[in-house]
């Protein structure tokens, strides 16, 4: 089952948000060998002034050893 949460900044169309899920959705049943009825989606805009709060500090940070791609600017 699994579950995949997208947060970028704001400013994509809904269709361009619908592709990328469609995509995440594709590759997930393709490389994780499941079915798409297990496969979800979410999609989350989170400000950029919000960034460093909301995502990098509390997710990305503490979770270094879980990320498989780490963002390119990244900093201590």
């Amino acid at each position: 089952m699994p579950h995949v949460v997208v947060k970028l900044l704001p400013g994509r169309t809904e269709q361009q948000k619908a592709q990328l899920a469609a995509a995440i959705v594709n590759d997930v049943i393709t490389i994780a060998k499941c079915g798409e009825d297990a496969v979800s989606v979410a999609i989350e805009e989170v400000k950029a002034d919000d960034w460093d709060e909301k995502v990098y500090r509390p997710e990305i940070l503490p979770n270094r050893d879980k990320l498989y791609k780490k963002p390119g600017y990244d900093r201590p």
